[in-house]
């Protein structure tokens, strides 16, 4: 091979010095060989390093506005990379109590920087959050404000509140990952937030503080965020003439990153995307609420999996390797196409395969039809840009235990998930039948 495969710098990068011949994929300054060796495949392995600067690159992005980074919990969610993250001065998005949980479990202290999404937030979920002493609830329905205020009302606690509003913007993304159109379960629609605010403002223990909007995921096109903020902006004005104190604006998440692209411009697009947030809402004097997930773990995270066995069905070729859809759902789910790379850089022809797992699906696939340089039998892959949706997603069908997680800082490489075993699986099963 004349150059090297795509890499993810600073966290996957091709360099000489392992056991093997040539260059080898590392995860910063640790092979990716040697992980697979030590700790098995299926195995999800990240970066400390390539974590911290995405986050360097938010809050350098967003310097001239009073913000903070609530870093949305659902897109990767171990207790290593939350403890990592809050020291960071992180907060965190959560959409269920257990999520809540983890937080809390990560560094207590991060409650006081918590919002609690998600449309159908139960009132038990709601004291948790509560007695937790979070930040913000962004509520979604009537109803939710209800409960919330009765929740309150019985623990005799204030719940500082914002409404989730549906702009009705439309976002190019795929359709299970868009929030925006009033058509979605997101949100209330913002003709009808004026009325909500003024029910919310007559409840003793609801205390209106914001304004929520989150538009979907995995969106490149920056025009959808900075029109979403402009009829928020106007939202605002209008809540503030009616007597309302908006001090936070929560703008979301949804910055996408690029799938299939080597080089990085990551830095240039945040601060486009700051931009696009910010412009509308200049003057307003408001606190900035970020809710980034993919765009701070996606790229710092690779699926190391080894290739099995190659077949052929008369003239299509297949790479069969050890992790399936349970482990990586994307690709099946939402027709995601990961770059896949060797983790050994060796002189070679390329073929078009597809590189399936062994689950019994048809959809266990990672890639179809995709040209990548000639593996062997027993040779190690990493499936690029799986830090975020991947082990979240990921489940037990067929009775497949779950991969470990490792946790790479500079030289140090830590496991930070054991990997599940059959027995594992099957412990909170109880035999109906002696």
């Amino acid at each position: 091979m004349s150059e090297l495969p795509p890499q993810r710098p600073p966290g996957f990068i091709y360099s000489s010095g392992t056991r093997l011949a040539g260059k080898a994929l590392y995860c910063e300054k640790v092979p990716l060989e040697q992980l697979a060796s030590r700790f098995g495949t299926p195995l999800y392995v990240y970066s400390a390093a390539a974590i911290r600067e995405r986050v360097a690159a938010f809050h350098h992005a967003f310097r001239d506005s009073e913000h903070t980074i609530c870093y949305s919990v659902k897109a990767s969610s171990n207790l290593s990379i939350l403890r990592l993250l809050a020291k960071l001065g992180c907060g965190f998005d959560v959409v269920s109590s257990g999520e809540l949980e983890r937080v809390l479990r990560a560094d207590r202290r991060s409650a006081k920087q918590v919002v609690f999404s998600g449309v159908g937030k139960t009132a038990v979920e709601m004291e948790a959050a509560l007695r937790a002493g979070i930040l913000l609830f962004n509520l979604e329905s009537a109803s939710e404000l209800g409960t919330l205020s009765a929740c309150a009302a019985k623990l005799k606690r204030t719940a500082h509140i914002a409404l989730r509003v549906n702009p009705d913007v439309p976002a190019d993304t795929h359709p299970y990952i868009s929030t925006g159109l009033e058509e979605h379960k997101f949100g209330i629609s913002i003709k009808n937030a004026l009325e909500l605010y003024a029910r919310a403002a007559k409840s003793k223990y609801l205390r209106v503080a914001g304004i929520s909007v989150h538009i979907g995921s995995q969106i490149a096109d920056l025009e959808p965020f900075s029109a979403a903020m402009e009829r928020v902006a106007e939202l605002a004005r209008q809540l503030r003439a009616a007597g309302h104190e908006i001090e936070y604006v929560d703008a979301g998440g949804g910055l996408a990153i690029n799938y299939t692209k080597q080089s990085d411009d990551f830095k240039d697009r945040v601060t486009a995307y700051a931009q696009a947030i910010m412009r509308p809402l200049r003057g307003l004097g408001v606190k900035l609420l970020l809710e980034p997930g993919r765009s701070i773990v996606g790229p710092a995270g690779v699926l190391l999996t080894r290739v099995l066995y190659r077949k052929m069905n008369t003239e299509k070729k297949f790479v069969v390797v050890d992790a399936g859809m349970n482990d990586l759902i994307r690709p099946s789910l939402y027709q995601a196409e990961h770059q896949i790379v060797p983790i050994q850089v060796r002189p070679s022809g390329r073929e078009i395969v597809d590189i399936v797992g062994p689950v019994c699906e048809s959809g266990d696939f990672f890639a179809r039809d995709r040209e990548i340089p000639t593996v062997a039998e027993g040779e190690l892959l990493a499936v690029l840009d799986a830090g975020a949706y991947g082990m979240v997603l990921a489940s037990n069908y067929n009775t497949r235990p779950r991969p470990a997680e490792v946790l790479v800082d500079g030289t140090s490489a830590k496991i930070i998930r054991k990997r599940e075993t059959t027995t594992d699986l099957m412990r909170a099963e109880l035999p109906a039948l002696s």
